[in-house]
């Protein structure tokens, strides 16, 4: 790890990846603070989203600049955060906070994805949004720190798999 070795990390995705659970478990092998990103959003924005309509920019950026200060608050102890991070100007919102941050990308299929999707309850987030997420999603660039990590295994397993992509940074 570059800046020091207490990692801070965001582990990002469309909806379904599996960023709260990979999150959990990965802030769990590190030993380090965990933050959901979907906590962060205004009120507001969960309505939106939860009416079926997509966030803009203009919705997402409140939402980043909490992020981006619950980075910079970790930038010393560590911890990992969720964000789906879909744009690579998320991503520099959130690395101009910390710029030693890694991005985890929570990779699969769409069809994979939206099965998860169907299949969970309880959130906000509707199985409609999931195409312009798809649309909007920005694969990690060669200059972004940070890993593409497959999801087709067991949470166990992406979490294994992004726990290496951390230690090995």
């Amino acid at each position: 790890m570059s800046h020091s070795t207490v990692p801070l990390v965001v582990v990002m995705g469309v909806s379904g990846s599996g960023k709260t659970t990979v999150g959990h478990l990965l802030a769990q092998g590190l030993g380090v603070p965990y933050a959901e990103g979907d906590d962060f959003h205004p009120a507001a924005n969960v309505a939106k989203m939860r009416a079926g309509h997509p966030l803009d920019d203009e919705d997402r950026r409140p939402w980043l600049d909490k992020i981006a200060r619950w980075l910079t608050g970790h930038a010393d102890s560590g911890g990992v955060v969720t964000c789906s991070a879909l744009k690579r100007r998320y991503r520099d919102r959130l690395a101009s906070a910390a710029p030693h941050v890694l991005f985890l990308h929570l990779d699969g299929s769409s069809e994979l994805i939206a099965a998860r999707i169907t299949a969970r309850q309880g959130h906000f987030m509707p199985p409609e949004l999931l195409r312009t997420q798809i649309a909007d999603l920005e694969p990690l660039g060669d200059d972004e720190a940070g890993a593409a990590i497959p999801i087709d295994g067991t949470p166990q397993q992406t979490a294994a798999l992004a726990l290496a992509a951390v230690t090995s940074s």
